[in-house]
């Protein structure tokens, strides 16, 4: 079938329009999620049930799970319905859920957030970055979603430094729950009205008649992408360097103050700021660089997040075996960067494997699997830092899934049809 719309009838107007919208909303997402781990130790103080790292990274893995297990959903209900109304629906509940969180007074309480922030979040990603891809041609979606994905990253800097306001008088941890959930259930009133969804795209038949690109029913979608060769080694490749980059975000505050004797403010700060900055970087040069790439070599987005996995591979290894702070800084740097080239091209190279309404499912089937696996290490680190089993022996084993995900990559084979249907 060929197409009959193309890249050079997309409005770039409203392609960045639309991620401009999702900027804040991007950073919130994220945000929500980093503040608890970096006000970690004014958390437990205040609810005292939490008693163990191990009850802490069970909290932590929930959230995953939950968020792992609704994500396929989200994503086929983007597919089917509306990627607009699942994306500030989306928001207004996590943002209610936000502002509960800082109400909690007991660990059981706090699980039952974290579920429910898990549920609602879990619509987001999926949905948003199908839209940005929708709406972008071929030449500006790495760097769509790299700008996009540069919003999290800045919400990971805020969350970073919560540390700070959870040690502030008068403010507290619970403050700042209260102050970002009211903001995010503000803003979901005018996303709802300004953001807009792309029709389906129309393709010819083999007898010229016009076809328009529909999401199939649930387990006609979920077989279609499990049957996909391409599709299942991007899923293994998605999931194996985010098993590092869970414990990486919700662990490295804690382990910078345990091991290099700094308060919680300053590991917050040291412990996300070097590496989501590098990120931004990444993003920024992936996205570039991946859209010039693809413009002559169709697996030009495959060898960009490539590079990227190249340099997380020392930047995990390094970390681990770090003994000053200066050098796990550094180190931390060197993963953002290599993560920024991952990160903003995962969503451009499903593009080129799966068609346009299968993208969000896809993604959430991504999603699924990875973050699933990343509560799993979030609860295995944490029983590993009750044992006591060295850092640099966690981070070698990290490291070595991540020489693995190059491989996986490398053998993704773009759909040439794909690349060229929007």
């Amino acid at each position: 079938m060929q197409p009959i719309q193309t890249d050079s009838k997309k409005d770039l107007s409203t392609a960045w329009l639309v991620v401009l919208l999702l900027l804040p909303v991007a950073m919130l997402n994220y945000l929500d999620r980093q503040m608890l781990a970096s006000m970690k130790f004014s958390v437990m103080a205040d609810i005292p049930d939490i008693a163990s790292e191990a009850n802490w990274g069970w909290m932590l893995g929930q959230f995953k799970w939950v968020y792992a297990l609704l994500s396929p959903v989200g994503g086929y209900v983007a597919d089917r319905y509306s990627r607009r109304a699942v994306i500030s629906g989306s928001l207004f509940v996590w943002s209610a859920v936000t502002w509960a969180t800082g109400h909690v007074t007991s660990y059981e309480d706090l699980l039952w957030m974290r579920s429910l922030m898990g549920i609602s979040e879990a619509f987001y990603i999926p949905a948003a970055l199908a839209l940005i891809i929708d709406h972008h041609s071929r030449s500006t979606r790495s760097k769509a979603v790299g700008l996009h994905q540069m919003a999290i990253y800045g919400g990971v800097i805020i969350g970073g430094c919560s540390g700070f306001v959870a040690e502030m008088p008068g403010w507290g941890w619970r403050s700042a729950f209260d102050l970002c959930g009211v903001i995010g259930i503000i803003y979901s009133i005018p996303l709802a009205m300004m953001l807009r969804d792309v029709p389906s795209i129309v393709t010819l038949d083999a007898h010229s008649q016009p076809v328009h690109d529909e999401c199939p029913r649930v387990f006609t979608a979920i077989g279609r992408l499990l049957s996909n060769r391409s599709f299942n080694l991007l899923v293994l490749y998605f999931t194996l360097p985010a098993l590092a980059g869970w414990v990486v975000r919700d662990w490295m505050p804690a382990i910078f103050k345990d091991r290099y004797h700094i308060g919680q403010g300053l590991s917050g700060v040291s412990a996300t700021l070097s590496w989501q900055i590098a990120a931004i970087l990444g993003a920024i040069a992936g996205g570039w660089l991946a859209d010039r790439w693809t413009k002559t070599n169709l697996r030009g987005r495959i060898y960009t997040s490539a590079i990227g996995m190249v340099l997380i591979i020392p930047a995990i290894f390094g970390v681990g075996n770090a003994e000053t702070l200066f050098t796990a800084v550094a180190f931390l740097g060197l993963f953002g960067l290599g993560w920024g080239f991952f990160d903003s091209n995962n969503m451009p190279i499903l593009s080129q494997v799966v068609p346009p309404r299968l993208r969000a499912t896809g993604y959430g089937i991504m999603n699924f699997v990875s973050i699933g696996c990343g509560g799993l290490a979030d609860w295995w680190f944490g029983r590993m830092r009750d044992a006591n089993v060295p850092l640099n022996l966690i981070f070698s084993g990290f490291a070595a899934t991540a020489v693995l995900s190059v491989v996986l990559i490398l053998c993704v084979k773009p759909d040439p049809h794909l690349s060229h249907v929007d």
